[in-house]
């Protein structure tokens, strides 16, 4: 009697409800689920995290809605969104809850979940790409329809914090992010959740509090091989001069200035981050490293050429005065005109001395002398004008160069003749007014002139050098002369 009393009342309390509008609230949640204050919904409870050992005999524990399941290592998880699919027998998974295991069969009944926007079904378990291998379980699980309340107009339903009722009296999640309502800064992005949202920094940036902060990349090392330049949400690298940047944007490589833009005027040669320039012989590099200046050897020493030198780019040459030859690059040397060409007449002969040529009388005997083959003069006997004249002038030429050292050894005469019981002197005649000569003798039959100044040329002198014979008796005397023509080159060389 009690039974059909409760149903009655039951079955009039429906009816009313479905004649009045009202507000349905849903403050508890079915089994497997837990009301989560803050969102203001149900949530599901994750068994295989606070139960201990929820599967035996080495199954896995995989969570579902409501529940979980116990699975072979083996199986496979498909996740699919499809609309759930209706119900396979058959197949079986075990479900594991506080009472034991239950077949996947028995979750065919759908249980509404209140605020959570999804029902657990056991369509969403067993459906028609379940695999009963033993090793080999794939399973499909389906969301559920968000809190499907029966589709009555007549109705109004109250749903959870960022969630709205729908036209098919369902609610829906709203999307803060496109509606404007969410708090967002200007500088950070609006993410939309199921019932809420989040906002998050752009990359580049972290949040510190409500604010979103440049993360400083250059901080954090190695971004850069070389050198890092930070940028709000970002950065870059630089390399230092001499480097660029590899195609990866962050290593440096060396760049071959020797090839890219030669700035050296003569010889590049590339080093690691840089260059350098060198010069050819006879150039050195400027005080901007790039261009080189000629040197002017001539100024560097005064011993480079015997007489003269003379810069030219990049080197040098040297010169020597009319009558010499260069020889060697750098010495003078004398050139025999007499051996060469010169303007000397028949009756003369070519004499050679150090940087030019005279020409001499060949017969140089004045009255009343004579010549004689060896270029000698002699004074006859027979003639009277010859008894206070030397018996004989032997004409002899020599030539040295300006400036010689002294004392010096030039010159040596010796007797021809060598006659008993007489004694021979020697003495300088004529030609030594400025006492540049001194002669000495040797042996009782020579003598050997010295010159004890230095003379310049160009010069000429003309010495007489006098050999007095006498003997010893006094009975006899005579004497001989020879005339020595010293010609001094201009040059001491």
């Amino acid at each position: 009697m009690w039974k059909v009393l409760s149903l009655t009342m039951l079955t009039l309390a429906l009816v009313k409800s479905q004649d009045t509008e009202e507000t349905i609230t849903y403050t508890q949640c079915t089994d497997g689920y837990e009301w989560d204050p803050v969102r203001q919904q149900c949530k599901d409870i994750d068994e295989c995290d606070i139960v201990p050992d929820a599967c035996k005999g080495g199954m896995k524990c995989v969570n579902h809605y409501g529940g979980y399941l116990c699975l072979p290592k083996t199986a496979q998880i498909i996740v699919n969104n499809e609309q759930p699919q209706q119900e396979t027998p058959g197949a079986e998974a075990s479900l594991g809850a506080a009472t034991g295991g239950v077949s996947a069969s028995s979750m065919a009944a759908s249980g509404v979940v209140p605020g959570g926007g999804f029902v657990a079904s056991a369509a969403a378990v067993v459906g028609p790409e379940v695999q009963t291998g033993r090793n080999n379980f794939v399973i499909r699980r389906n969301p559920a329809d968000p809190q499907r309340i029966p589709s009555n107009p007549s109705h109004r339903i109250q749903c959870a914090a960022g969630y709205e009722q729908s036209e098919h009296n369902l609610c829906q999640d709203i999307d803060e992010c496109t509606a404007g309502t969410h708090n967002c800064g200007a500088e950070q992005v609006c993410i939309n959740l199921r019932g809420s949202f989040r906002c998050q920094c752009p990359a580049g940036y972290q949040k510190r509090g409500e604010q979103c902060v440049d993360i400083d990349e250059c901080s954090v090392p190695p971004y850069c091989h070389q050198r890092c330049v930070n940028t709000p949400g970002s950065f870059y690298c630089q390399c230092s001069p001499g480097f660029q940047l590899a195609a990866n944007n962050y290593t440096c490589v060396d760049i071959n200035e020797c090839d890219a833009s030669n700035q050296c005027a003569q010889q590049c040669y590339n080093i690691v981050g840089s260059f350098i320039c060198q010069c050819n012989q006879g150039y050195e590099l400027s005080s901007d490293r790039l261009n080189c200046e000629d040197i002017d050897e001539c100024r560097t020493s005064n011993y480079l050429c015997q007489y003269q030198c003379v810069n030219e780019p990049g080197t040098f040459s040297c010169l020597c005065p009319q009558g010499y030859q260069v020889v060697g690059g750098r010495t003078c040397q004398d050139i025999n005109e007499c051996e060469t060409t010169n303007e000397c007449r028949e009756d003369e002969m070519c004499w050679n001395y150090h940087g030019g040529f005279r020409c001499y009388p060949r017969n140089p005997c004045q009255d009343p002398y004579i010549l004689t083959p060896e270029n000698r003069c002699v004074c006859p006997v027979s003639n009277a004008m010859c008894r206070e004249l030397p018996q004989s002038i032997l004409h002899k030429y020599m030539s040295i160069r300006s400036d010689r050292a002294v004392p010096s050894d030039i010159f040596q005469i010796q007797a021809t003749s060598i006659y008993t019981s007489t004694i021979n002197t020697f003495r300088i005649k004529s030609g030594n007014e400025n006492g540049e000569f001194y002669l000495r003798q040797t042996s009782a039959a020579s003598a050997t002139l010295v010159l004890v100044k230095s003379l310049s040329g160009p010069r000429e002198c003309i010495v007489d050098l006098e050999m007095l014979t006498v003997n010893r008796l006094g009975t006899f005397r005579t004497s001989s002369v020879l005339r020595l023509t010293i010609i001094v080159g201009p040059f001491s060389f």
